[in-house]
């Protein structure tokens, strides 16, 4: 390719971490700015390195390890698996955020992703901090193993989809109506290694927070990545963080060279659902009203922000949950449960019925505190909803906003936010 023609997102970040002009199909050797793990993937990423006798963590990087899975453990062979990391931790100086911190990758936006970085985790949804403008994506244990130990890994350069978006979101509509349509729109597997780049009117106005959320679920259609560009709105909330010094800016060249288009009018967009057992099996709330729901489940690496708190707790100010709807809620971080709680919205959410859960993944991947029972469904503001998701294969779990959830916990079914907005 011509080096006179422009760069993505993807080429850039990739470029300068293996100090080269990175184009779309090179391999790279690439240097990893953070690596961390969780807890449930964490165990093996530890054995992995200890069994290929590695002696330390590279002085490169900064490594992190995270017990938010699990949190607090439910069994024995959990706990164990904390006590394990908890070691590894120790011995080798890594960061640990232990039992209450929070999700892995909302800390990670919080406290540790910078614009420009490149991020790997061993977790899928490690490609969250896009939204701040790095280049994230989740590795296999073993691969983060290596990672740990060299402070570099190997890349083929994706190549980027532009995720061109105009318009505007408006009232209870936001970035998880969004991303769910784009997903509905171009499949599960339509951005299969490849990165999902965002631009356009629309999302200049949109939130870090909403930001966020989007990238969040770029692995769901596939993508290596979810990016978005490094502008103010960045670094107002890098600042918000107390660590504006981390703010770099970061955009794609105008004649950035891109697989394809796909525009979406944000001002048309409905709150969208997606139903089981299938991220990309999406419809507007329009058409699924009257679906009843057991349990709604706020919170997750995908809603669990402060603003998500707020949007849930606008429609239930002064509501009550139905009564045969359960409604759980977990706060993404302490960070976010201690705003959340001084905002008022906690009190509101348990004056309207909620149990609320201590920062983590919770019910989200059916380990605990949510597991659904036969034939019951759920309406959650997680990134999954595949048979068994949450804990139970004979269960029928639906993807939706907070706003979507928060009015779906008052009626009993599926409802559409707007009307209580």
């Amino acid at each position: 390719m011509d080096e006179a023609v422009g760069r993505t997102l993807a080429e850039k970040i990739l470029g300068d971490k293996s100090g080269g002009e990175a184009r779309a199909g090179d391999i790279v050797i690439a240097r990893v700015d953070l690596a961390f793990v969780q807890d449930t993937t964490g165990p093996l990423t530890v054995r992995q390195f200890q069994a290929a006798g590695f002696q330390g963590i590279s002085d490169s990087l900064c490594a992190a390890v995270f017990l938010d899975h699990a949190a607090p453990s439910p069994s024995q062979e959990l706990s164990n698996d904390h006590m394990l990391l908890r070691d590894f931790a120790c011995d080798t100086g890594c960061r640990i955020y232990d039992v209450g911190d929070g999700v892995c990758h909302q800390i990670v936006a919080e406290s540790l992703a910078r614009p420009g970085e490149l991020v790997v985790g061993s977790d899928s949804h490690t490609v969250t901090a896009g939204g701040l403008g790095a280049f994230a994506c989740g590795m296999g244990s073993t691969d983060v193993a290596v990672v740990l130990c060299l402070g570099r890994t190997w890349f083929r350069v994706p190549e980027s989809i532009r995720v061109l978006v105009t318009g505007q979101l408006a009232g209870a509509v936001s970035g998880k109506d969004l991303i769910l349509h784009l997903i509905g729109q171009v499949g599960a597997d339509g951005a299969t290694y490849q990165a999902l780049e965002f631009g356009g009117s629309a999302v200049d106005q949109m939130s870090v927070a909403q930001r966020l959320t989007v990238a969040n679920m770029a692995i769901e259609a596939g993508a290596k990545a979810g990016l978005f560009p490094s502008d103010e709105t960045t670094r107002e909330y890098l600042r918000e963080q107390g660590r504006e010094d981390d703010y770099k800016p970061l955009t794609p060249d105008a004649d950035a060279v891109y697989e394809r288009t796909v525009e979406i009018d944000a001002s048309r967009l409905e709150p969208t659902v997606s139903c089981p057992h299938a991220v990309d099996n999406t419809a507007p709330v329009s058409e699924l009203k009257g679906t009843k729901i057991q349990q709604v489940y706020i919170g997750t690496c995908t809603n669990g922000r402060l603003e998500d708190m707020a949007a849930a707790a606008r429609i239930l100010k002064g509501r009550q949950r139905h009564p045969q709807t359960r409604l759980v809620v977990s706060p993404a971080s302490r960070k976010v449960l201690l705003e959340a709680m001084t905002a008022g919205y906690i009190g509101i959410m348990l004056h309207a019925g909620a149990v609320i859960l201590p920062p983590g993944c919770g019910a989200c991947l059916g380990m605990h505190q949510g597991v659904l029972g036969d034939g019951e469904s759920c309406l959650t503001t997680a990134n999954r909803n595949f048979q068994g998701r949450m804990g139970n294969p004979k269960a029928f779990v639906y993807l939706g906003s907070p706003a979507t959830a928060a009015a779906s916990a008052v009626t009993g079914e599926i409802s559409d936010p707007r009307e209580f907005w």
